[in-house]
């Protein structure tokens, strides 16, 4: 598969033009993964709730289980790892930043760059964590400093 990336100012909204030899099944594996909205299932409290991956701030492990937090503190379990939520996610907004936790970029407020060796991450909510010392170049990267 190749990919072709063209950035024009002069559109309003992302716009996904695929170009295939035929009908394949990397094709249709493609299509399906595009039009799937990023939901996912929470569990909390005995019961089973959709989620929607925008209004996550981040991921986390905690008691060898998967959490997802959402917007207004909510915290839910996931049945998933967090190597498969990484593949699942959108990686433009999804940033992995220690071995335990990926976050929501849209939703970082803040970045505190002046502790040596780690970033200090708030998200809305005021929800505090930090990159680990082993994702600070790729944060680094992400951010273009």
């Amino acid at each position: 598969m190749k990919i072709d990336v063209t950035l024009d100012p002069a559109l309003e909204e992302l716009l996904v033009k695929v170009l295939s030899p035929g009908e394949t099944e990397e094709l249709q594996a493609l299509l399906r993964r595009l039009e799937e909205p990023q939901r996912l299932t929470g569990f909390r409290e005995g019961a089973a709730v959709p989620l929607e991956a925008a209004e996550v701030l981040r991921f986390y492990g905690e008691d060898k289980e998967v959490r997802a937090q959402a917007l207004g503190g909510a915290v839910y379990t996931v049945r998933l790892r967090l190597y498969e939520l990484e593949e699942r996610l959108d990686r433009g907004t999804f940033v992995r930043v220690s071995h335990s936790e990926i976050v929501n970029w849209k939703r970082v407020t803040a970045l505190d760059l002046s502790l040596s060796g780690t970033i200090r991450v708030t998200l809305e909510g005021d929800v505090v964590t930090y990159v680990s010392r082993r994702y600070v170049k790729k944060i680094k990267e992400v951010l273009g400093i």
